[in-house]
């Protein structure tokens, strides 16, 4: 009896320290590390060329649709885990990329268009504490809807709460090295010419004055100009307009049939009009927008008059949540008045997390039980 005794407390005793060690390994690896491993793989993308000026190109990043969950939707675990996976990768890639400058592509909190003035204040925080960015790194906002709600529901109690905790206004000139962002609120291109279209509409004459003084234009109508003109790159939260996601070839692009469902104007999109505006208006050379959840990229043509063309590249970028796909994603854009290299980066995948940690459990039991075996084998030999 005493010889089992020690025997026993011999295999614990050895069998608990590795264990122990083994599970906080895989806790470690499955939770921060993996991150790193997978994410290491993207990277800024170089230019072709060298700034014609020599300053160094901006180097972006662009997250969108967080959906941040407030107090009526989702369980608590779910809301829980989700905030930490978000939170760890958006911190893995600060780390990795060190970005100068964050976009994000509105629909940053799920219920915001719901929740009271407390809930709404503690969202902000949550949102500020999950993605917070370095020192030396800017972070811009844009509105979607569902921080402030669809166009028709929209309050001005709700569009000036969005505005002033995340400095947001309807539309926003940013300028960095030479390269322009106008952010613009999707829903206010209503084009129903209410208060909030109405001042949004009246910011982007602006801006589109201050980009054709600063070109040279003889339509010119003001004083104030950029510093170095470069055509403008709009953020939004809506995609431009377009009939469905069937033109979309990304791998991450929406599902069938779902990619073939025809979109809502002001609903799924931008409406033609506020499309045909924005490009004629701005003459952008790129547009980021978000808002289904899904990849696209998109090659536009505008031909406003026989003698001029309007072409860029628009990009749809997918949520960041894994509440609303099991890939996540985020962009990395590289910068320079003349170009914009784009490079879309991935996060480990919900079953990666999944099957890594289910067979990291085993090879860890397999581990443990040799190890019992072989000292077991070791005790008796030297009994004898």
């Amino acid at each position: 009896m005493a010889f089992l005794v020690r025997k026993l407390r011999r295999s614990f005793t050895h069998i608990i320290p590795r264990l122990f060690i083994g599970l906080v390994f895989i806790y470690v690896y499955c939770e921060y590390l993996i991150y790193y491993v997978t994410q290491i793989q993207c990277g800024w993308i170089m230019l072709s060329k060298e700034p014609n000026d020599g300053v160094e190109p901006v180097y972006a990043m662009v997250i969108a649709d967080t959906h941040l969950l407030g107090s009526r939707n989702g369980h608590w675990f779910d809301k829980w885990r989700r905030e930490w996976q978000m939170h760890r990768a958006f911190q893995t890639a600060m780390t990795l990329h060190k970005p100068n400058v964050v976009f994000v592509l509105g629909d940053l909190f799920d219920e915001g268009k719901w929740c009271p003035e407390k809930e709404f204040n503690d969202y902000v925080d949550r949102f500020y504490t999950l993605f917070k960015v370095p020192d030396g790194t800017a972070m811009y906002a844009v509105v979607g809807n569902h921080d402030i709600g669809f166009h028709y529901r929209i309050t001005p109690h709700l569009a000036k709460r969005f505005e002033n905790k995340l400095k947001s206004p309807p539309v926003q000139l940013v300028s960095i090295r030479g390269n322009h962002f106008v952010l613009i609120n999707s829903m206010a291109m209503e084009g129903d010419g209410c208060n909030l279209c109405a001042r949004t509409v009246a910011e982007i004459a602006n801006i589109s004055n201050i980009l054709k003084c600063s070109s040279g234009s003889s339509l010119c109508k003001g004083k104030k100009r950029l510093e170095r003109y470069s055509r403008p790159i709009i953020m939004q939260h809506y995609p431009l307009y377009r009939e469905s996601d069937s033109v979309c070839t990304e791998p991450d692009a929406a599902p069938l049939p779902e990619r073939n469902g025809l979109f809502e104007e002001r609903w799924d999109c931008l409406s033609k009009e506020s499309t045909e505006y924005l490009v004629e208006t701005l003459h952008p050379r790129a547009a980021f927008g978000a808002h289904t959840h899904h990849s696209c990229v998109v090659r536009h043509s505008f031909v406003p008059t026989p003698d001029h063309k309007i072409e860029f590249i628009e990009y749809t970028v997918p949520s960041f949540s894994w509440r609303n796909r099991l890939d996540p994603k985020y962009y990395l854009l590289t910068i320079s008045p003349e170009e914009v290299k784009v490079s879309k980066c991935g996060m480990p995948r919900e079953w990666t997390l999944q099957i890594t940690a289910i067979l990291m459990t085993l090879a860890l039991i397999v581990y443990l039980r040799y190890y019992i075996s072989m000292d077991t084998l070791s005790y008796n030999y030297k009994q004898l």
